[in-house]
C-alpha cells in the first residue's frame, strides 16, 4: 500500500492512498485520488478510519520525519565515473554520509539555492524507509526492517563537495533532501533486484534514467553495513545512490524524480531568501 503523511486544517496525519493511476510531468496524480486516514502511525499495527479525503484538498508532507538520513555515495558505477572515479575501481566499502533532518522537505516544497554555492545539482535516488528499531542486521533479515520505499533527491552543492573534505555543507544544507510523495510498502524486493527505473526530469526534459540493477551494492548489503555501526530507528531513511546523468539546477527550475512502482516527487528551485 501507499502511505502518505499530510496536513489539513492545522492537523497532521497519515493516510492510505487510494486510486492513483499515474502522474503528469509535474508529479500530480491523474484521476481521483483519496486518502483514507489511518488511526495511529504506520510503524505499528493500524486501522483505517474510513474517513476519506481528496488528495487535492490536503498538503502532502515528507512521508516520514527521519531522525537521520544515511546516504550512500558512488553506488552506481557510471555515476562514479562521471565524477572522475574509474568504472573498474568501486569503493572497497560503501561510502556513507548523513543528511540532517533539517534538510528534509516534501513534495511541492521549494529547494532553496544556498548562497555559498554556484553549482547545485540533482541526484535522483531510491530511498529505503526503516520500519523498526534495528542494529547488526544480518542480510537474511534486512527485508524485515524495511517499512517501504519512496523517491528522493540528494540535492548537492557540487562545487562545495569538491573543495571541502567533509560533505556536511555540500549535502546537508536546508531543503537538500526532498522525499515523497509517499511510502510504497508493497514494492517487491525481487523486482528491485531485477531492476526498476529511476528517472529525473528538469522542466520536463529527461536528465537521468537508470535502473536499480546498476547498483554496486544491494539494499540488504547497505543495511548490513550501516547497522554494523549504528542503530536505525523507525522512520530513518537510507538513500541508495544515484544513476549517471547528474547536472545543474537553476532558479525557477522544476525537478522531478520518478521511480517505477512508487510515483513522482516534484520540487521547484528558488533563490534562498
Amino acid at each position: 500500500m501507499r502511505i502518505a503523511r499530510f496536513s489539513i486544517d492545522g492537523s497532521v496525519a497519515f493516510g492510505v492512498v487510494e486510486g492513483s493511476d499515474g502522474f503528469d510531468g509535474a508529479g500530480t496524480p491523474r484521476g481521483e485520488v483519496l486518502l483514507d486516514v489511518i488511526k495511529g502511525h504506520p510503524f505499528a499495527e493500524f486501522e483505517r478510519s474510513g474517513r476519506k479525503l481528496p488528495l487535492d484538498k490536503v498538503r502532502l508532507l515528507p512521508p516520514v520525519l527521519p531522525n537521520k538520513v544515511v546516504a550512500i555515495g558512488r553506488n552506481y558505477a557510471e555515476h562514479a565515473a562521471e565524477l572522475g572515479h574509474p568504472l573498474s575501481s568501486p569503493p572497497d566499502v560503501p561510502i556513507t554520509f548523513f543528511k540532517p533532518s533539517t534538510s528534509v522537505i516534501g513534495p511541492g516544497d521549494p529547494i532553496a539555492y544556498p548562497s555559498f554555492s554556484q553549482d547545485v545539482q540533482y541526484e535522483a535516488e531510491l530511498a529505503v524507509v526503516i520500519g523498526r528499531l534495528c542494529r547488526d542486521v544480518p542480510p537474511e533479515r534486512a527485508q524485515d526492517v524495511i517499512l517501504g520505499y519512496t523517491c528522493a533527491n540528494d540535492v548537492t552543492a557540487r562545487d562545495v563537495q569538491r573543495r571541502e573534505k567533509q560533505w556536511a555543507r555540500a549535502k546537508g544544507f536546508d531543503t537538500s533532501c526532498p522525499l515523497g510523495p509517499w511510502v510504497e510498502t508493497d514494492l517487491d524486493p525481487a523486482r528491485i533486484a531485477e531492476g526498476i527505473a529511476i528517472q529525473c526530469t528538469v522542466n520536463g526534459e529527461q536528465r537521468q534514467l537508470g535502473r536499480t540493477t546498476d547498483m554496486v551494492r544491494s539494499i540488504p548489503e547497505l543495511i548490513v553495513h550501516i547497522t554494523e555501526a549504528m542503530t536505525l530507528l523507525p522512520g530513518d531513511v537510507i538513500l541508495t545512490g544515484t544513476p549517471a546523468g547528474v547536472g545543474p539546477l537553476h532558479d525557477g527550475d522544476e525537478v522531478a524524480v520518478t521511480i517505477e512502482g512508487i510515483g513522482t516527487l516534484a520540487n521547484k528551485v528558488i533563490k534562498r531568501g
